[in-house]
């Protein structure tokens, strides 16, 4: 009945744009920016637009039309199709620079609008919270990206800048329902009646005069394949832009969103053969907030250089039935003001950025964290060659306590921490380009992985205020190779890269001293049940690691004789290893034969196609990753002979291979303005794990209907 009620809502709304969409005639104005015909431009590495052929690191571009044809509902399952990318339980790993830890910190950075977007306290990504369907584009660069971007791109940045409001307006509207159906082991089941999922979503954009606007709501509804994971969020997003008569060259405006959420999260499974329900207080329910507020102005001086200042107010909250905020209140504060200056021979980027967090929590303690950097890079170009070199500054300082970002120099400590990059692009023709990058990347704590203190369902995690910054270096070597043929284009990419990280941040397994939890004081006279309170996880700067790789990808658009080809397809060979030798440490491995780094794996494979034909659309998605064969011994084999997760010992036995899951889709255009697409996800009904304990969605099927004015 809800979802009725969901739907009709939505459909109603969209009348009401549509008729808003008729106001007013297409102005005529010479600063509003035109569609480009170069599709290939980016925004991203450089904050600057660039083509894709002069960018000196790898990079990835995911079109809207694979959210469209896919239904996809939130950003992680969107990132998830690019090559080289693996997520794992809300957390992203590019090229297996990251792992598994329990949610807390990200070595992926996510940048809208070309602010940061990572929250307060637990410094993720609230995935689902981005508003993706005002995305012009998803850009995933990989490899250490600090100098422009500062902490957390240790390992790549995924980018989104919004559409902007076309000439004549736009109208957008789609709803989609889904069904989950049987697993193939009857023991998972659950349910008497298959659970559904549905979402509707609504986008209008309009330009009238000198203002321009977009507005969109989203809602979805999931009551989730495992018992208990349900959720309902509706979100609300939208912006406003102004273009000055008196000074043409100036633009300001502000974009905001909100978004409201009640879910159920699920942790743990009860056992190896009930895996879609949870353990014993594993299952918590809970209500949250994300909201945002960024002003902006962009200014062109009269030598038309550009300077461009953004800022953000950020809050996200972590609740309970009875408050949004019961557990965590987090507030960030960012502005960032950029100078730049484009001529034939170089470009010049100068900026200074400002990042203040504020976090009230009673599981995080209250805590106040300061960044500030600044940052420059030179571009030089000269004929068929591009050189760049960048260099940034760091200060961080948590609460009251000494500089994060202290630096022995000449026997003295500076409290500032500096950063560099350099890359070069050479075009040995028009259509095939060489390229090499080598850049620095750091990444301060969040404050949930110092001070997070918890207990669930066996697994205990202890607080560490004195963990330390994360620091490494990505090298690249690669080659890039353009297709035309006709209007189709497609292009090649291979490259060989290394990463390399020190003092790399494990929730990793121990004894550890009870009075780092508050509810571990009373000595137990039972001595086994004492042992046990004192065993479990903490965050340490345990490891250090070296990635080295090979990734071929192969994207590309356009139509071939009638038929329209889209496809993102790339493999990537990964040797993950650690070079922490120490016996203590590696006697957590579950595979202590080798030296892989924990929660990765050697190799993936990406691969999505799509074929438009007149009215008729037909696609198909792969997705393969080889067996992890290194996890926490304590999952597998328990601790003091009671295991933490039931069966996963006997699971990994039974599940030691790698696993492909395939999706398929069928469209077709009703009319000129309404799609209605039909998807078949996991098509093959494997049983698949992302990380221990968290058993994959069963094949499901979804139909949905767009509207585009």
């Amino acid at each position: 009945m809800n979802s009725v009620k969901t739907t009709l809502f939505f459909f109603f709304l969209s009348l009401t744009f549509q008729l808003f969409a008729q106001v007013g005639k297409p102005p005529q104005d010479s600063i509003i920016r035109k569609t480009k015909e170069e599709k290939e431009i980016m925004v991203s590495v450089g904050r600057h637009e660039q083509r894709l052929e002069e960018i000196p690191v790898s990079i990835e571009v995911i079109k809207p039309s694979l959210i469209q044809n896919k239904g996809l509902s939130n950003l992680e399952q969107v990132v998830n199709q690019s090559p080289g990318v693996f997520t794992m339980d809300g957390q992203v790993s590019i090229r297996g620079g990251g792992g598994y830890a329990y949610g807390a910190g990200s070595r992926v950075l996510l940048v809208w609008n070309g602010v940061p977007m990572l929250s307060p306290d637990v410094g993720d990504v609230k995935w689902n919270a981005v508003p993706m369907e005002h995305a012009e584009q998803i850009e995933i660069i990989k490899g250490a990206s600090s100098v422009l971007y500062g902490s957390g791109a240790l390992n790549g940045i995924i980018s989104l800048n919004e559409k902007e409001a076309p000439i004549g307006g736009t109208f957008n509207a789609k709803v989609q329902s889904g069904v989950y159906m049987n697993p193939a082991r009857e023991s998972l089941k659950w349910w008497e009646r298959p659970p559904t999922y549905q979402l509707a979503d609504v986008y209008f954009a309009n330009r009238i005069g000198r203002q321009s606007f977009t507005i969109g709501i989203n809602g979805f509804a999931n009551k989730g394949y495992r018992e208990g994971n349900d959720e309902q969020r509706v979100r609300i997003h939208g912006t406003y832009a102004y273009y000055s008569k008196k000074y043409p060259s100036l633009k300001m405006g502000f974009s905001t969103h909100y978004q409201y959420q009640d879910m159920g999260v699920f942790i743990l499974w009860r056992n190896d053969s009930m895996c879609y329900q949870a353990l014993e207080n594993t299952l918590s329910r809970q209500r949250a907030i994300r909201g945002s507020f960024n002003p902006y102005l962009k200014w062109v001086d009269p030598k038309k250089n550009v300077h461009s200042l953004k800022t953000r107010y950020y809050v996200t909250t972590t609740g309970n039935t009875d408050k949004v905020y019961d557990a965590s209140f987090a507030q960030l504060y960012y502005a960032d003001y950029q100078f730049l200056k484009k001529r034939k021979a170089y470009t010049l980027t100068l900026g200074t950025t400002s990042n203040l967090n504020q976090v009230t929590s009673y599981v995080f303690g209250n805590h106040i964290s300061k960044n500030f950097s600044l940052y420059n890079q030179w571009e030089w170009h000269q004929n068929k060659f591009d050189l760049t070199a960048g260099i940034r500054i760091e200060y961080c300082r948590l609460d009251h306590a000494q500089p994060e970002t202290q630096l022995l120099v000449l026997n003295h400590v500076s409290p500032i921490y500096p950063i560099a990059r350099i890359g070069a692009h050479y075009a040995l023709s028009k259509t095939s380009h060489l390229r090499a990058s080598l850049g620095q990347g750091i990444r301060f704590p969040a404050v949930a992985e110092r001070y997070v203190s918890a207990s669930v369902g066996g697994v205990r995690i202890f607080q560490n205020p004195n963990l330390r910054p994360e620091t490494g270096w990505a090298g690249e070597l690669g080659w890039k190779q353009f297709v035309p043929i006709g209007n189709w284009k497609g292009i090649l990419d291979i490259a060989g890269f290394i990463n390399q990280y020190k003092n790399m941040t494990e929730f990793t397994f121990g004894i550890y001293k009870p009075d780092t939890m508050v509810t571990m004081q009373t000595i137990d006279p039972n001595l086994s049940n004492y042992l046990f309170n004192w065993v479990g996880f903490q965050a340490q700067n345990a490891e250090r690691a070296r990635i080295t790789g090979v990734e071929f990808s192969f994207s590309s658009s356009g139509k071939i004789g009638q038929v329209e080809v889209l496809s993102l397809i790339g493999y990537t060979y990964m040797n993950p290893i650690s070079l922490n030798m120490n016996p203590i440490y590696r006697a957590t491995f579950s595979d202590t034969t080798t030296n892989m780094l924990k929660y990765r794996f050697h190799h993936l494979a990406k691969a999505d196609i799509q074929l438009n034909y007149k009215k008729w659309g037909v696609g198909a998605s792969l997705r393969y990753n080889s067996y992890m064969k290194n996890i926490d011994l304590a999952f597998e084999k328990g601790v003091l002979g009671q295991e933490l997760l039931v069966g996963m010992d006997n699971y990994r036995a039974l599940h030691h291979t790698g696993v492909a899951v395939v999706d398929l889709r069928l469209s077709y255009l009703i009319e000129a303005r309404i799609r209605c697409n039909m998807v078949l996800n996991n098509v093959a009904n494997a049983e698949y794990v992302s990380r221990p304990g968290d058993v994959q969605a069963p094949r499901n099927f979804m139909i949905q209907f767009q509207y585009n004015l």
